[in-house]
């Protein structure tokens, strides 16, 4: 018998476990827990920042438990540059502004292999500046 997908939901490139196990490796935490820690607090964040269709698409991209973290707050009505994203989840979660840089872009990296590239530009267009080095990309700006 074939397990059935949510009405409406792709099926997605991997499970949270395999998600968690990722971030835990390429972020390399001494545990699970701190990995799945570092993913709710940064999904979290993000999905105060992103709005849109973009968001609506990563959301199913996402495993579902993932989903929900990243889906679960309200956007934000000022959105913030990457460095303003990275200093207000270090007040948030008490870290340092390094600790959070490394949590950030470890789980973004992540993130950024379920959306795939054609999305990933998308979500890159609508944040503000700052958002590429956290996805693992080069920040391509013109010359004034």
């Amino acid at each position: 018998m074939i397990p059935q997908q949510e009405p409406c939901r792709p099926a997605v490139g991997m499970t949270f476990e395999q998600m968690l196990e990722r971030v835990r490796y390429e972020g390399a935490y001494p545990t699970r827990a701190r990995a799945e820690e570092s993913v709710h607090a940064v999904l979290g964040a993000l999905g105060r920042q992103l709005t849109g269709d973009e968001r609506v698409e990563l959301a199913a991209r996402l495993p579902y438990e993932a989903a929900v973290t990243f889906t679960s707050g309200i956007p934000a009505t000022e959105p913030l540059t990457g460095w303003g994203f990275v200093k207000d989840l270090a007040s948030r979660t008490g870290g340092t502004a390094a600790t959070t840089r490394w949590d950030t872009g470890t789980v973004l990296r992540s993130v950024a292999q379920l959306a795939g590239e054609e999305l990933l530009t998308r979500i890159l267009a609508r944040l503000p500046s700052g958002y590429a080095l956290l996805f693992g990309r080069a920040e391509l700006t013109q010359a004034a």
